[in-house]
């Protein structure tokens, strides 16, 4: 197999590589490969007790993951897995480093990261070119990796970057292994450690490089978004860590959650899908509620796929992490200020969430996305939903008398009167079963309306996920269905009919495995002009599996 004409396939041996011997100020001679070499070669196991579980393909045919088992310690270990470098290629690629740091010009800045590759490694081969140094195929390949990877990529984290079942990357001092949280295997412990202050220091100024955002020994805390889309907190040197600078990054996601991920992964059910199709088709303002990592954003964003075509969209985040294929869609994010804060509590040029939602409904939208509330804005967000803005978001709580609690107390102060506003409720969980540790919907709420004299919200239970048998169970009533009636003039059979075709198309996606959400809205668009050539389309796919 062979990958940019080379090949991928690891071999179970450490590669040797001959290198002539260099002066201590100039590298020189030549290098040649010994046939049958890698660029890359998966080293043997530390110790008998650990068990090969996964290896991955990461950025081939350079760096791999591997995932171990140790049947002594009982935990499980990732380890990224990059070019072995000889000796003599050690020493070319710090001065290469080196050099390249003096000689590259402040206009390489504005290249696109494709163009600062190509860039990056023509310097390279004319670098030694120009001082008659000759490297075999793969030790050139070996070389220039570590000079891209710590030039444009983000160094000895480079790999946990490209791995998208990263989610997660947490580094808490000097000489400590990082941590990951992975898809699969959830908190796991990582082989990559920054061995002294200088490198994981010099690695926090270059993540604030990253962000646009300046981090010192004055201004310590770093908090920012890079270009790709990664939110990135990070402390510097020892001013308020105390083990030495940290940072956790959470990868962003380029291929968003879709409908079809939220049925696939068991976190839902093909009606209840169909459910929130109805919804926000129907204009229903939703709040999805969970503890960290119960995965609320990402089932936003899989709902948010199902707002109609021709509708305007605002999304308001710190982060950006929602990604919607609506062309009439206006993403917004929160940028911090400079220098100290003034009396309302914010620095010079600071646009906060409260800013952004008030800007929005200056928009005319149809629906508003907001990210995560937790302040003032929810206020605004509430108003909103109360003068017909459709209102997506998520919020840190574990049932709807939490939900209501925060709402209704500071810092955010919502009456809770406005809270009738609002008419869907999803409870997300991350819970452990048998599969291991799962993300569900817990409970699918409808806010039916306010009762006046026990100032008590009334709510509806449609969907409830019962953990004994792992499935989700339709609790026998849905408001929405008879609002839904009332509009459309259906009668009961009429309303089954179409949520039954709302679902065949769910199953026709799933069954398909249509998880890209481009082509995934390509259908749901077309439901929405010709539901007739869709129906025909998921039937004919059905006849012929059948």
């Amino acid at each position: 197999m062979a990958s940019g004409g080379f090949r991928v396939k690891i071999p179970r041996a450490t590669p040797s590589g001959v290198g002539t011997p260099l002066a201590p100020s100039e590298p020189t001679g030549a290098s040649t490969d010994v046939p049958g070499t890698f660029i890359t070669a998966m080293p043997a196991l530390a110790e008998p007790a650990m068990k090969e579980v996964e290896v991955r393909a990461v950025n081939p045919p350079y760096s791999y993951s591997r995932v171990t088992y140790n049947d002594r310690t009982k935990e499980y270990l990732y380890e990224v897995i990059e070019p072995q470098l000889s000796a003599h290629e050690k020493q070319l690629v710090e001065h290469l480093k080196s050099t390249l740091a003096r000689i590259l010009g402040s206009d390489v800045g504005n290249l696109s990261l494709v163009d600062k590759r190509s860039y990056l490694r023509g310097e390279a081969e004319e670098y030694f070119r120009s001082r008659g140094i000759t490297l075999g195929p793969l030790s050139m390949e070996r070389v220039i990796y570590y000079v891209l990877r710590d030039f444009v990529g983000y160094g000895p984290i480079d790999a946990l970057i490209f791995d998208p079942e990263v989610e997660d990357i947490s580094c808490d001092g000097v000489e400590v292994p990082l941590f990951i949280f992975h898809g699969k295997y959830e908190s796991v412990k990582t082989n990559v450690v920054f061995p002294d202050e200088d490198s994981l220091n010099s690695f926090i100024v270059m993540l604030g490089q990253r962000c646009a955002k300046a981090v010192s020994v004055s201004s310590p805390i770093l908090d920012g978004t890079t270009p790709e889309g990664h939110r990135v907190q990070a402390t510097y040197a020892r001013e308020v860590t105390t083990r030495g600078a940290s940072f956790t990054i959470r990868r962003f996601k380029e291929r968003p959650f879709t409908p079809v991920d939220l049925v696939m992964m068991g976190t839902a059910n093909e009606e209840m899908v169909a459910y929130f199709w109805l919804a926000a088709e129907q204009g229903e303002s939703v709040i999805v509620c969970g503890g960290p990592a119960a995965g609320k954003t990402s089932t936003l964003n899989a709902i948010a796929l199902f707002i109609p075509p021709t509708a305007k969209v605002v999304s308001i985040e710190d982060t950006r992490e929602v990604n919607l294929p609506h062309e009439n869609w206006i993403p917004g994010a929160t940028r911090s200020g400079t220098g100290d804060r003034g009396p309302d509590g914010k620095a010079a040029g600071e646009v906060d969430m409260f800013d952004l939602v008030r800007a929005a409904l200056r928009q005319r939208p149809n629906y508003i996305i907001v990210g995560e509330v937790r302040g003032r804005e929810t206020y605004t967000m509430f108003q909103a939903m109360a003068t017909g803005h459709t209102t997506y978001s998520t919020m840190h709580a574990d049932s709807v008398k939490s939900m209501v609690n925060r709402l209704e107390n500071p810092p955010i102060n919502t009456p809770r009167i406005l809270l009738s506003a609002l008419n869907n409720v999803i409870i997300q969980i991350q819970a452990r079963t048998e599969k291991g540790v799962v993300r569900r919907l817990k409970q699918v709420l409808e806010i039916v309306g306010f009762e006046p004299e026990t100032n008590e919200l009334i709510t509806n239970t449609v969907y409830e996920w019962d953990p004994g048998t792992d499935k989700f169970v339709f609790k026998g009533h849905s408001f929405l269905f008879d609002k839904i009636m009332d509009l459309r003039n259906y009668g009961p059979d009429d309303m089954d009919a179409e949520f039954q075709r709302r679902t065949e198309v769910i199953r026709y996606l799933v069954r398909n495995a249509i998880t890209d959400y481009r082509q995934l809205w390509g259908t749901i668009a077309q439901y929405y002009k010709d539901p007739n050539e869709v129906m025909a389309r998921v039937r004919a796919s059905a006849g012929k599996e059948g």
